[in-house]
C-alpha cells in the first residue's frame, strides 16, 4: 500500500514542479511520477547538505516540510534539465 501513496504523491509533486518550471505539456503521467520521485531523493539530500532537517516523501514523511523538500528537489530537478536540454534555466 506504501507503494501506491508513494506514486500517487510522487505523481502530484512532479506535476506542480513541472507546472511551476511551464514544463507540463512536454511531460506525461509517468514523468511525473519519475521526477517526483527522483525530485525527492534530491530534495533530501540537498535538505541533508544544507542542514535544513527533515525528511521527504521517499523516507516516509507526508509532512509539509517533507512535501515542501521533495517539491523543492523535483523543481531543481527540472532546472537542471532544462539546463542541459536548451542551455539556460527556464
Amino acid at each position: 500500500m506504501d507503494i501506491i501513496v508513494w506514486l500517487i504523491v510522487g505523481g502530484i509533486i512532479g506535476w506542480l514542479a513541472s507546472k511551476i518550471m511551464r514544463t507540463d505539456a512536454q511531460q506525461g503521467l509517468f514523468l511525473n511520477i519519475v521526477v517526483g520521485i527522483v525530485g525527492a531523493f534530491l530534495g533530501g539530500w540537498l535538505g541533508g547538505m544544507l542542514g535544513v532537517g527533515g525528511g521527504d516523501i521517499n523516507q516516509g514523511d507526508f509532512s509539509l516540510s517533507g512535501l515542501l523538500m521533495s517539491l523543492v528537489g523535483a523543481v531543481v530537478l527540472l532546472a537542471i534539465v532544462n539546463m542541459f536540454r536548451r542551455g539556460r534555466v527556464r
